[in-house]
């Protein structure tokens, strides 16, 4: 037998090792991902002003919680920055990504969940803390002057930019009620950070005192006979105040309620839940709910606790309009508010001008309102804002002033019967269709993209606050 060549023997054993030590495709799997998770991680952290906070491994997906230095005011940025809390939802870097602006702050502990766009894109999500929700506040005292529309969306033009050496898809953005409103405005600002914007029941107040438009929607949502079984339980329950204000006050002692930096007084509180009421009702329940709306001969308690059940009295404390602190200074300075006649309880009310947003608001943060950011963004929004889709409510009351899109690539939808929670699932069969060709197009995704979604096992989330209340 003749033997080979040391050359030959020695390809013949690096082949015998390879067979015998080659990895399965399994292992060649997770090790690529291995590699791609760290440098998922390491562009991450390359970021200036990005920390990452926590990370979690949901099936498919990678969940961060981070924070992101900004400046307090982008004008002039040598007078501070704060950290504001952004998550993110990872599935692929070459995936799209949905830019959720909630227009609140995020949950005290952030939990991996999905909007709609991300769901029908099956993309990666980033979800923005608006700033001055906390933790996501400069250090007191804060100059709340620097809480406006452009400063908001120069954080979230800053928040793309960054991002973007991490992702290679298109970008869409999205958000409801307020967070619609701030994608509207970082569109305004920015039109060239995102791709797409899917703003749902955004409310548009251009000018507070010189239109009825809601006052017309109270006139005519519903049938005749819902609407007078309201009227008429707000009357009630003014007429009865000597009787409903002490079951709040009770209500207030158990619970450590107090009125004093807010709204005042207990019975300023409660003028203020009942003018609230009949919204309530119509934004976050609908027609199928009449049947339940109590008589002008019910009891003093089932009349308080069905308005409570509708609006919560507890709501109108200092304790919870803590909160919403940053959401009424800017309605009040630039958002605008809906601005009710209240005729059917003319007589009954005891406090004017208190429907308006300077009246839960410490007397620190009161302010004058100025509305020439909103005439500005309803103009652009008009006339040459591109690739918006708007998705409203016909039963909701913020959907009484609408914004009207450009007809340059721009749509909007009302779903039938729908409340606030409207949205492109409860739009007709042919209007959905419609919407979600639109915005998969704008992503540049194909129609198989919403069955992958189906398998992930991350929890939907309507982007509304967890909550019945009656601000946007």
């Amino acid at each position: 037998m003749r033997f080979r060549s040391l050359a030959a023997l020695a390809s013949s054993t690096a082949v015998a090792t390879s067979l015998i030590f080659a990895p399965s495709p399994a292992q060649a799997r997770t090790a690529a991902s291995a590699v791609a998770q760290d440098d998922l991680l390491d562009r991450l952290k390359a970021i200036p002003g990005l920390t990452v906070v926590s990370e979690s491994q949901p099936v498919g997906y990678r969940f961060f919680v981070l924070t992101y230095d900004q400046p307090v005011d982008h004008r002039d940025p040598s007078a501070g920055t704060y950290q504001q809390r952004i998550t993110l939802l990872h599935r692929s870097a070459d995936a799209p990504v949905v830019l959720y602006t909630g227009g609140y702050g995020l949950a005290a502990t952030p939990a991996p969940s999905r909007t709609e766009p991300t769901r029908l894109l099956d993309a990666n999500q980033i979800s923005v803390e608006h700033r001055f929700f906390r933790p996501s506040r400069p250090a007191e005292p804060a100059d709340w002057r620097k809480l406006t529309i452009w400063q908001e969306a120069t954080d979230e033009h800053r928040i793309v930019q960054a991002f973007k050496t991490v992702y290679t898809g298109k970008w869409i953005q999205t958000g409801a009620s307020k967070g619609g409103m701030t994608s509207v405005y970082h569109r305004r600002f920015y039109p060239g950070d995102v791709d797409g914007v899917v703003a749902y029941v955004a409310p548009n107040d251009r000018i507070n005192h010189h239109d009825r438009a809601y006052d017309r929607f109270f006139a005519t949502v519903g049938d005749a006979a819902c609407r007078t079984a309201l009227d008429e339980v707000q009357r009630e329950a003014l007429k009865r105040r000597d009787r409903l204000v002490p079951m709040l006050e009770a209500d207030a002692a158990r619970n450590g309620w107090t009125f004093t930096k807010t709204l005042g007084t207990a019975d300023r509180a409660f003028e203020m839940a009942i003018l609230d009421t009949v919204w309530a009702f119509w934004q976050y329940l609908g027609t199928s709910d009449c049947a339940t709306v109590p008589p002008a001969s019910a009891t003093d308690q089932d009349l308080y606790a069905w308005i409570d059940r509708v609006v919560s009295f507890g709501f109108y404390t200092d304790q919870e309009l803590d909160y919403y602190a940053p959401y009424y200074y800017q309605a009040a300075t630039q958002l605008g508010w809906a601005d009710l006649a209240f005729k059917h309880l003319r007589g009954l009310t005891r406090h004017p001008g208190l429907y308006q947003p300077n009246a839960v608001l410490p007397a620190e943060l009161r302010s004058w309102h100025d509305p020439r950011p909103m005439l500005d963004v309803d103009h652009w929004v008009r006339t040459r804002a591109q690739q918006m889709m708007f998705v409203d409510g016909e039963n909701d009351p913020w959907g009484a002033e609408p914004f009207t899109p450009s007809m340059r690539d721009s749509y909007r939808y009302v779903a039938p019967g729908a409340n606030h929670g409207a949205n492109i699932s409860r739009l007709s069969p042919a209007d959905r269709d419609a919407a979600t060709a639109t915005l998969r197009r704008w992503a540049g995704v194909s129609a198989t993209a919403q069955e992958a979604q189906k398998a992930a096992g991350i929890p939907d989330d309507d982007m509304l606050q967890d909550r019945r209340r009656s601000m946007p």
